[in-house]
């Protein structure tokens, strides 16, 4: 049992590494490409609404993977109630965050018809 419980302690860290990992560069990433655009001076583009959808992606898929992370661990390591009780309010608070995120990049409710070919 000393190999699974060393395991699943090792994906549910990597797991929240990689979500800390992709918020972090995703964050440099995004500045770097708005800064980018912002000394070529390219005013084609909404410079400010372009660096918004993409820091909130890198923020939503982040997010993503510290949910599992926290899965992971609720349920493989230490299934109490309290606990998962303390899962649950996580993963509703991070719904909620990737509900607004959604909301934020697209523009439109997550249930109103729209073309997802962006």
């Amino acid at each position: 049992m000393d190999v699974v419980d060393w395991l699943i302690k090792f994906v549910s860290l990597s797991l929240e590494v990689s979500g800390i990992l992709v918020i972090a560069l995703g964050a440099v990433f995004s500045t770097v490409i708005a800064a980018n655009r912002h000394y070529k001076d390219d005013s084609s583009v909404d410079i400010y609404a372009a660096y918004r959808r993409q820091l909130s992606r890198a923020i939503l898929l982040g997010l993503e993977f510290l949910v599992a992370a926290d899965i992971i661990r609720t349920v493989a390591i230490e299934p109490t109630f309290t606990s998962v009780g303390i899962l649950a309010a996580i993963v509703i608070i991070r719904t909620f965050l990737s509900f607004t995120l959604e909301v934020e990049i697209t523009g439109k409710w997550p249930w109103s018809q729209c073309n997802r070919n962006n």
